[in-house]
């Protein structure tokens, strides 16, 4: 079977979502949040089983830079639906749906630049998991932190928009971002430190930036989460620690991978 399949319907089904979200937004009307849901998990469905032919092979476990693009977008829209049980979410699937629909097409469509890992290194595959999950939430929360200075903005100049208009109240987006910054800031913890437990060198030459930056990226975390604890760091300061940690955890992964896969073959 084909992964080319699954993608594309994965990709329709994103497509609908968010085209449903503009046109209610066009409307002025609030999108039906079960209708969002069934939608989108009914793509996580399929987008799964596409992602299971393009990452398992033979070989092992292949996580070229389209396939990790893909499984990340499918992780971060998962864990965003199931948050939106709890939580006031469901706005952030408004640029979300549109994410996973360019990656599950790039996966599909474009030459598969794999790296293959073994399969019977057990400890490789949870650091591998645990730092694609560990950047799904990360991505969730500079996503939150992104909505936040929209939000913070507009009303700071009392201009708010008619997307605006649909967040919750800052207070309530601003704890979410750190209950995301927190939780993240755990798995990036324990796939470092899964990293340096099971990886032979984790200052290799090879993966010697990816391991510094991302080192970076906790640290930064880290002083955000401690400056909100001890000195109650909020609004603008929160905003822009949260995507400097991001943009360094970013280019840890995806930037490594874009050298070696892309740029150094040429």
């Amino acid at each position: 079977m084909t992964a080319l399949i699954p993608s594309m319907l994965a990709a329709g089904l994103y497509l609908g979502g968010t085209l449903y979200q503009f046109q209610c937004f066009s409307k002025r009307l609030t999108a039906n949040a079960h209708i969002l849901r069934v939608v989108g998990f009914v793509a996580l469905l399929v987008h799964a089983v596409s992602l299971f032919l393009q990452l398992f092979s033979g070989q092992g476990l292949s996580l070229g830079f389209f396939n990790a693009a893909s499984l990340i977008a499918w992780l971060v829209v998962g864990l965003t639906l199931a948050s939106s049980f709890r939580a006031p979410v469901m706005t952030l699937l408004l640029s979300l749906y549109p994410l996973a629909l360019v990656t599950v097409l790039l996966a599909a469509l474009l030459p598969d630049h794999g790296t293959i890992f073994v399969a019977d290194r057990h400890g490789l595959i949870v650091h591998i998991l645990l730092s694609i999950l560990a950047y799904g939430i990360l991505s969730i929360a500079a996503f939150q932190a992104a909505m936040l200075a929209i939000q913070e903005y507009q009303l700071k100049h009392k201009r708010p928009t008619r997307f605006i208009r649909t967040f919750p109240p800052l207070q309530t987006m601003e704890r979410l971002l750190f209950q995301f910054l927190m939780c993240g800031e755990v798995l990036l913890t324990l796939a470092l430190i899964s990293g340096f437990v099971f990886l032979e060198n984790m200052f290799a030459q090879d993966v010697a930036h990816k391991t510094l930056l991302s080192c970076l990226a906790w640290i930064l975390f880290g002083i955000l989460l401690w400056g909100r604890h001890v000195r109650g760091w909020r609004g603008s300061n929160a905003i822009r620690w949260t995507l400097a940690g991001f943009l360094v955890l970013m280019l840890a992964y995806f930037g490594s991978k874009l050298v070696r896969e892309f740029i150094l073959p040429l």
